[in-house]
């Protein structure tokens, strides 16, 4: 019986060479085309043609160097920075926030809105859509498309938000395709750790690393991996849920109805909420920070509990995905060194010795915001589907 052959016609050829390109920019930054062809191993002829359609398509721009050469210099090739946009969307409990970059990923932090989270879903679209268009309306460049991003269980197969606990209003929703309808652009819905996941690859510390992992730990506890330069995203979307684990089937419930979860135990918001025990009543996130710069000493026990389940989770991230970088995404807990330093000694006590001998464990270098940004930049220039039959 004959094998599988993989069908590469001209147009699907082109668009992989086009990738690759794109890969090499994102990765390498502003290159002349003789240094492109040096990097993805092209012939000239092959470069030019590609970074000709990529440019003319609004993907790419040239731009003279800083430094001539000695002799007529080449110009330099770049992801568009003013000829294509894209805004990007973060969606929180009681914060939205509008970004705009170009496809460098480079967000124009003079044109950023938050606005406060409605209570209806329709109000959110309304605002948004609102702030959108404001946005837009002062950026240079044609927009390519809305990335947005939510904490919270999305399904790739149904494309909606499964469940969102923290913000109920957006299940069974996507909001960037109702964002896409009204802008007339193609919408990107993603959630968090995904989205940091790829910040991290294309923006962040983990540029040319192939197995990384994103372990966010705000107001939720969920995970990001890129494993062989793929996303894993499991049978719907909907991998990486390491928050809803069972570390104590009698403790606290969960948002997501079952008890004990590591969820409750080991991140920021858990933190806040022990914290405000303590003090006797609820507090907010900056009044629990306040709280722990003042008198450390008297939330030691709260900050050691949430320490050691944080080196839970660090630990089986490292056993089952055996990346080369792992990064803690904090507000929190990961704001003192020190914090995280602890955390980490209790991480060589779980972890397998081999794995985490090959790991790197740091605090996120990348943020939600720049995360809505990368996923829909990933969408626009990873579109790329091989035929098998």
């Amino acid at each position: 019986m004959p094998g599988s052959k993989l069908r590469i016609e001209p147009t699907l050829l082109r668009r992989i060479n086009e990738r690759r390109l794109i890969e090499a920019l994102q990765q390498h930054g502003p290159q002349s085309r003789a240094t492109l062809r040096r990097l993805v191993g092209m012939t000239a002829p092959t470069v030019s043609k590609a970074v000709d359609s990529l440019i003319s398509r609004g993907l790419l721009e040239e731009l003279d160097p800083v430094r001539p050469a000695v002799g007529r210099p080449g110009k330099l090739v770049r992801m568009a920075h003013r000829s294509a946009i894209v805004l990007g969307v973060l969606i929180d409990v009681e914060t939205c926030t509008v970004v705009v970059a170009g496809l460098d990923g480079k967000i124009e932090d003079s044109l950023t809105r938050r606005m406060p989270t409605p209570n209806s879903y329709a109000g959110l679209i309304e605002a948004l859509e609102h702030h959108g268009r404001a946005t837009l309306g002062e950026a240079p460049g044609a927009p390519q498309g809305i990335g947005v991003v939510v904490n919270a269980l999305v399904n790739h197969r149904t494309d909606e938000v499964v469940c969102c606990a923290n913000l109920p209003i957006l299940d069974q929703r996507n909001p960037a395709i109702d964002l896409g309808q009204r802008f007339g652009l193609r919408g990107r819905l993603i959630k968090g750790t995904t989205a940091l996941c790829l910040s991290e690859r294309s923006h962040g510390a983990a540029r040319g690393h192939d197995d990384i992992a994103v372990l966010d730990m705000t107001t939720g506890l969920g995970l990001g991996v890129i494993a062989g330069g793929a996303v894993v995203a499991g049978h719907s979307g909907m991998a990486g849920e390491i928050g809803h684990v069972t570390v104590d089937p009698n403790g606290m419930r969960c948002g997501c109805g079952n008890r004990g979860c590591l969820e409750t135990l080991a991140t920021d918001a858990a933190l806040v909420r022990m914290i405000g025990r303590r003090i006797g009543r609820g507090i907010r996130f900056d009044e629990a920070k306040d709280a722990l710069s003042a008198d450390p000493a008297a939330f030691a026990e709260d900050v050691a509990v949430v320490t050691e389940h944080v080196a839970i989770a660090i630990a089986a991230v490292v056993n089952l995905f055996n990346p080369t970088n792992l990064f803690v995404h904090s507000e929190l807990f990961a704001a003192d060194p020190g914090r995280l330093a602890d955390a980490l000694d209790r991480v060589k006590r779980r972890a397998l010795t081999g794995s985490l001998a090959s790991c790197t464990i740091a605090r996120s270098t990348t943020t939600k915001e720049q995360a809505s940004i990368s996923a829909i930049i990933h969408e626009i220039t990873h579109g790329v589907r091989l035929a098998v039959g």
